[in-house]
């Protein structure tokens, strides 16, 4: 009787899949954090810290998806961005060139050629990406005039390459192994491991500035309020669901005797999840990145423009963001979902929608409702992601966590948690299956 009332966390311990699956992930977590902190040789530490403190804006940002990677200048220091914008180019040109659409179509056997070409996409961006940042240092100094690089030359940028292009794509394994062995999606994960690793130095600063009265304790009530308050419209929106009524038409007995039995096909508002930020953010930050290393060197009147407009708060910035936001919520939604393989499943399992023909009609009237709820997905993506920011601007608020940063957080700490619920449904399950086989024995 005790099983019936769900899982228990006692139970936890007679589960040794998802007690492996836990471990690997936290020992995953473990080894990216021992990583951020192994430097790339020649750069100066406090020198790189200053220069990213100086730079602001976007660097911050990725300094701190990164895990503090980037000021350290790590062999992480580059996280998993290119794998992020590698699976971009692939996923998009998958939709466009037919050889690619049909591996999309084979199954698991295409889905490993297409992963195979992700993964050379990431050698080639992490490397590209490598050389454009070590020709950047070796220009940059402090303002104290403290040079960023100790012995600029070939050799600095031949060990920062290799460094950082291996740092990425030991990342992109790990991600992958963590998916395949651990709990949810490794490199969603990764990020949130490294926006969590900040967190204790962002609030003890936020506590030092309302203890010293830089901070009034109104505006650290409204921070801890605004926190406390996106954290739970993000929850309920993620918990959204339309669903759509099915009827399926089943034989009870004799030749003319049929049983109606509705059920609910159930489509999430926010299909895409935490990926259409991610991904926005990816293409965002080595733009605005190449422009502020440029910044200090040429001084161009353009170019300090284009790093200020791409500085997050400004209104370029943000149109920009949430047009990419907007664009990537509905392309990654047509990717992981098909309206007409839905009405195919449910043609063949003998359910209609009632009102809608089977077939093709049913596909269209999916993918009708789909389309209005991604539009409405996309609008809370970016509601969530941009006015936390515009807040932060307007009060001058140290509000470390941001829209984005805070989505990813608190979706990836719902479907670790859905997924563990999962295995443990699962195992309970499992158990009365074989009490009941027992006693039927």
């Amino acid at each position: 009787m005790a099983a019936a009332k769900g899982p228990s966390v006692g139970s936890l311990g007679k589960l040794t899949e998802l007690r492996q699956r836990i471990f690997f992930v936290i020992g995953a977590l473990i080894v990216y954090r021992l990583g951020s902190f192994i430097p790339v040789p020649g750069v100066n530490p406090d020198a790189m810290a200053n220069l990213i403190g100086q730079s602001g804006g976007i660097l911050d940002m990725f300094n701190m998806f990164s895990g503090g990677s980037l000021g350290r200048f790590s062999v992480f220091a580059l996280g998993v961005v290119p794998y992020i914008s590698a699976s971009i180019v692939v996923q998009m040109m998958g939709s466009v060139i037919p050889s690619l659409q049909a591996l999309r179509k084979e199954g698991q056997s295409g889905q490993r050629q297409l992963t195979m070409y992700t993964r050379i996409g990431t050698v080639g961006l992490s490397a590209f990406q490598a050389f454009g940042i070590a020709v950047a240092l070796m220009k940059q100094q402090t303002s104290g005039g403290v040079p960023v690089v100790y012995m600029p030359g070939f050799g600095f940028i031949l060990s920062s390459v290799v460094g950082l292009t291996a740092g990425s794509l030991f990342l992109m394994w790990l991600g992958e192994q963590m998916t395949e062995r651990g709990i949810g999606n490794g490199i969603s994960l990764l990020i949130f491991a490294g926006i969590v690793a900040g967190l204790p130095n962002a609030v003890g600063h936020t506590l030092s500035m309302s203890s010293n009265g830089e901070l009034s304790t109104i505006k650290l009530v409204m921070v801890v309020a605004l926190v406390l308050a996106v954290t739970a419209f993000v929850v309920f929106m993620e918990r959204a669901q339309r669903r759509i009524t099915v009827n399926y038409a089943r034989r009870s007995g004799g030749q003319r005797s049929y049983m109606n039995q509705t059920s609910h096909l159930p489509l999430k508002i926010n299909m895409s999840g935490v990926i259409p930020p991610i991904f926005a953010n990816s293409i965002l930050m080595f733009p605005a990145m190449a422009a502020t290393w440029g910044n200090a060197s040429h001084q161009s009147r353009w170019l300090q423009d284009l790093v200020q407009a791409l500085t997050p708060g400004e209104p370029l910035y943000d149109v920009i963001y949430a047009v990419l936001v907007i664009t990537f919520a509905f392309f990654y939604t047509a990717i992981v979902f098909n309206s007409q393989d839905t009405a195919d499943n449910l043609k063949r399992s003998g359910a209609l929608i009632p009102g809608i023909r089977p077939g093709r009609s049913t596909a269209d009237y999916i993918d009708s409702v789909m389309t209005r709820l991604t539009g409405v997905g996309a609008l809370y993506l970016v509601l969530v992601c941009l006015v936390p920011t515009f807040m932060q601007n307007a009060w001058h608020v140290p509000f470390y966590f941001g829209g984005t940063s805070l989505l990813i957080v608190v979706v990836v700490v719902m479907d670790f948690t859905a997924q563990v619920q999962a295995h443990l449904v699962s195992h309970q399950y499992e158990g009365l299956l074989k009490k009941a086989n027992l006693r039927r024995g």
